[in-house]
């Protein structure tokens, strides 16, 4: 069996997959690529991670997560951008044990509202000060910091970004190749200015990565868990993609779904339905 040369399975979509589980999934299904996420990659050890993904034989799009940029100074927002700095070390690691094609890429949640706080332009400027912070480090890593923007329903608990414009005005001041953003077709497709920034980060070369999957309402009561496989929704794939394609990206197309039933599904079969699915909906728009 063997998926489009561009799929990625973001390892989220097989939350409770180990490392081993999810390359294996990659593999019966002809995926060739997977997108990390840090926590099975710490349960296992960046060592011994670094040496299943050589093993395996496939490539890496990104890395997740890290972020989490929005408390103020003090002791907790200091550990958090340690954490960062660690993210950007394991990005370098393990995009470099990845086969050719691989993208040292970490992608970035910004962070909600801390506490009880109502000060949203506070926090986004805290977000702009990590940045500053984190960017030398990526730079001389080799890594790209990939600012995620996440739907407004998640901005007081997860994301105070929450469009592709404000991703691109955060990363503006930064090198293209050091601070970039994601599309994230879940979290953007609303915007009725999304084209148009799609456009713009194509000309400032700031698309680190493509990812996608569906939007389906009535949503569940965590609306966290409420996304699809592509083609299961509402959202048209073909003009975001087409724009995409159009602003230059050439990299790994990733497939990223949180939702229970997806997660209790055997391995193997969500990668199989992921491709299928895939193959439907996102990769006719492709190149």
């Amino acid at each position: 069996m063997s998926a489009h040369p561009r799929l990625s399975l973001n390892q989220a979509t097989v939350k409770r997959a180990s490392l081993a589980e999810a390359l294996e999934a990659c593999q019966a299904a002809g995926i060739p690529a997977l997108g990390t996420w840090r926590e099975p990659v710490q349960d296992l050890g960046l060592a011994e991670a670094e040496r299943m993904i050589a093993d395996s034989g496939l490539r890496v799009s990104t890395h997740c997560r890290a972020g989490f940029f929005t408390l103020p100074e003090g002791e907790q927002r200091r550990a958090s951008i340690e954490d960062n700095k660690v993210a950007i070390e394991e990005t370098a690691r393990i995009a470099a044990a990845g086969a050719p094609g691989s993208r040292a890429v970490l992608v970035l949640v910004a962070g909600g509202l801390p506490g009880d706080s109502r000060d949203l332009a506070g926090a986004r400027g805290r977000v702009a000060d990590a940045l500053e912070e984190l960017a030398p480090v990526a730079a001389d890593a080799g890594v790209t910091l990939a600012i995620e923007p996440l739907h407004p329903m998640y901005v007081t608990d997860r994301a105070v970004v929450s469009t592709l414009g404000q991703a691109l005005d955060l990363a503006a001041p930064f090198d293209p190749a050091v601070v970039g953003a994601t599309v994230d077709t879940f979290h953007i497709f609303w915007d009725p200015e999304v084209v148009a920034q799609i456009e713009r980060a194509g000309r400032e070369g700031r698309i680190a990565s493509y990812q996608v999957c569906d939007w389906k309402t009535p949503l569940p009561a965590d609306v966290l868990l409420s996304r699809h496989h592509t083609g299961d929704g509402v959202i048209d794939f073909g003009p975001l993609t087409a724009a995409v394609e159009a602003a230059g990206y050439t990299g790994d197309v990733e497939v990223e779904i949180f939702n229970e039933d997806i997660w209790a599904a055997p391995y193997a079969a969500v990668a199989r339905r992921t491709a299928e699915a895939f193959s439907a909906a996102v990769a006719p728009h492709l190149a």
